[in-house]
């Protein structure tokens, strides 16, 4: 089954509606705030993100086009914020080993997150489409 190429129409009314919940410290199921800066601009743009634990590690996954993915890539960091809590985070797309793990753990732990890749609630389903797939491991960032 193929990744959608856009997401659902709905997110652009829901997202801010997230964004403002989150920012004021009211936490929203697994959702965390990542504000990640803008490949041209600089500033910082978030969007609701949600969290996936795999062996210790925090990993976020995404759509492979999507603006923030873009930035990340770009910025290799942002911030993380959740129920009033905000750290500065490395971000580090994974190889595809790592990407098929985390992805197979994603709709065991992020069940309402499915509905946006358009894939069975399956593990399996997630571990297949691993390859077309950004994920990124959240890590702290090094006290300097």
């Amino acid at each position: 089954m193929a990744l959608p190429r856009r997401l659902p129409w709905w997110l652009k009314l829901a997202n801010p509606v997230f964004k403002t919940l989150l920012g004021l410290g009211v936490p929203v199921g697994t959702q965390h705030l990542l504000a990640v800066p803008g490949r041209k601009t600089g500033r910082l743009r978030s969007t609701p993100v949600s969290l996936v634990t795999v062996d210790g590690h925090r990993y976020v996954l995404s759509l492979p086009w999507t603006g923030w993915v873009r930035n990340a890539r770009a910025a290799g960091w942002g911030t993380l914020t959740r129920s009033r809590r905000t750290e500065r985070v490395v971000l580090r797309e994974v190889d595809a080993e790592e990407r098929a793990r985390v992805a197979r753990a994603f709709p065991v732990q992020v069940p309402h997150g499915v509905r946006f890749f358009r894939l069975p609630p399956d593990p399996d389903a997630f571990e297949a489409a691993a390859p077309e797939l950004a994920v990124f491991r959240v890590e702290p960032t090094p006290a300097a």
